[in-house]
């Protein structure tokens, strides 16, 4: 038997307007992790797609276990042995977790009418327990966490007795112990002779888990590595053809006497945050770290006006202001970039301007309630001009770029705002190395321009380049602060495992 699981030769795929794959080349061997890596548009989604017969290639042939196959959908796929994890959740939110991992192949009575619950909620029990996933079969989605949900589409794409399974950043949202379970179940597999395709941004993650790496950009094959032989900064400078600075701390500083813009007095929330207090100045960034369920997006949350606040009272400018829905934070300056940007900021039926213009829609409206289109598309151009967001043009419908512009195009949406406080909560997850650099930009610039931000991240050192202070938070309270300068991964960790400060 050769080593070789798939080949994919010549691969090239369009879509109205872009050239998505251009003869793109990958192949995969039995018990193998293959990193798959490229910025933001590079393709790599669209090459998995074809392979799990999501999109049909328009050149190109594909090879599984030596012999040539046509993949016409993706049923035909999960019965070739191919299981496909997306990036974005694909889950069913009313349905239970037993039912969301089995849908399609639930075990019924002989009539076919009616579901056999106990027999479904065993197999499900069954196979997490198998793959040391602790969940309760039973449980609903939609009460799950996004980690537990990321789970739950691993066992889902672990339930078919797949030979080949692509991860496409399977581990945006978990936690470290999540991880590791995670990277315990692709050990176990790569034994039983499963080859996993692993598609991430993180690349410390990629050196512990990847045999090879293969690198695109721009829709086209760049090079193939081992692992083990290579320098991650050289991966990195395949990803993007340019030089990346990695500046460790922030470019700029903030004045101890610059104005206060936004003060938080204990404030509380019934279930949840204690006591919570901090103040932010004008041109300043102001990093919240913390492990996951600290309760940092909860803060964000509560000041936008998301989350109702039990406690605790809200200045701005030394003024108080009362916020009880998101409508009076954006009154006051305040916009929030939430880290599910497909949820919260985004509408994927609609097109880059009108996504761009939707909150500042009033500024293009005259008297007689009418849109100045033409206005309206020229900001538009300007800021996907400025912010260097991939799109054929302003026309085209959010859900068709990649996760990375999409992002792009929910911070353009605040800008065009003009709002003074930005929240930016997680900005840079599931963004490749090369658009991370133009958003740390970005924030640089607001920040000199006079903007006041909140960065969320759970990336440390993404928050000691950033952030000119540190708040720390565990378990709904802060439990420490630290300046930029006294700050290190070290101190941050100590305070982020602090029951009390």
């Amino acid at each position: 038997m050769s080593a070789q699981l798939l080949r994919m030769e010549g691969i090239s795929k369009s879509f109205p307007g872009v050239k998505a794959l251009s003869k793109v080349r990958l192949d995969l061997n039995y018990g193998e992790v293959l990193a798959l890596v490229g910025e933001n548009g590079a393709g790599k989604s669209t090459l998995m797609k074809i392979l799990s017969g999501v999109y049909q290639k328009d050149e190109g042939e594909i090879y599984l276990e030596g012999n040539k196959v046509e993949i016409p959908n993706a049923k035909a796929a999960q019965e070739m042995g191919i299981s496909i994890i997306h990036q974005e959740l694909n889950l069913m939110p009313d349905l239970t977790v037993a039912q969301n991992i089995f849908i399609g192949r639930e075990p019924r009575t002989g009539f076919n009418f009616f579901l056999k619950e106990k027999e479904l909620n065993e197999k499900t029990a069954e196979l997490l327990e198998k793959l040391n996933i602790n969940l309760n079969p039973k449980e609903t989605v939609s009460d799950l966490t996004v980690a537990k949900q990321q789970m739950v589409e691993i066992a889902k794409a672990l339930s078919y007795n797949a030979k080949i399974i692509v991860m496409d950043e399977p581990t945006a949202a978990l936690t470290e112990s999540e991880i590791k379970t995670l990277f315990d179940l692709i050990e176990n597999l790569k034994n039983k002779g499963v080859g996993i395709i692993y598609i991430s941004h993180r690349m410390e993650e990629l050196k512990v888990i990847s045999d090879r790496i293969t690198v695109m950009r721009d829709g086209q094959y760049i090079d193939t590595l081992y692992t083990k032989d290579t320098d991650m900064k050289k991966v990195i400078s395949l990803m993007v053809g340019r030089q990346i600075q990695d500046e460790s701390r922030p470019t700029t500083t903030v004045s101890k006497e610059a104005e206060t813009v936004l003060e938080v007095k204990n404030l509380s929330t019934k279930n949840f945050l204690k006591n919570i207090s901090f103040t932010l100045k004008k041109g300043e960034i102001l990093g919240f770290a913390g492990l996951m369920g600290a309760g940092r997006t909860e803060v964000a949350r509560a000041i936008f006006g998301a989350d109702k606040i039990d406690e605790g009272q809200i200045f701005i400018n030394g003024k108080e202001v009362k916020i009880n829905k998101p409508e009076d934070a954006v009154k006051h300056g305040i916009a929030y970039l939430s880290e599910d940007r497909k949820r919260y900021g985004l509408m994927l039926e609609m097109d880059v301007n009108s996504n761009i213009l939707i909150s500042s829609l009033s500024n293009y409206v005259n008297w007689l309630t009418f849109v100045n289109d033409s206005k309206g598309y020229v900001t538009s151009e300007e800021y996907v001009k400025s912010l260097k967001i991939k799109t054929p043009s302003i026309k085209q419908l959010a859900k068709n770029l990649s996760g990375g512009n999409q992002q792009k195009i929910v911070i353009a949406k605040w800008l065009a705002k003009n709002c003074d406080i930005l929240i930016f909560d997680e900005p840079t997850r599931g963004i490749d190395v090369g658009a991370k650099t133009e958003i740390y930009q970005l924030l640089n610039e607001l920040a000199q321009q006079g903007k006041s931000i909140i960065m969320i991240s759970s990336e440390l050192p993404e928050i000691l380049r950033m952030s000119h202070r540190i708040i720390v938070m565990c378990e709904g309270r802060i439990t420490g602060e630290l300046t930029n300068e006294e700050a290190s991964q070290e101190k941050i960790m100590d305070y982020a495992t602090r029951t009390r400060s």
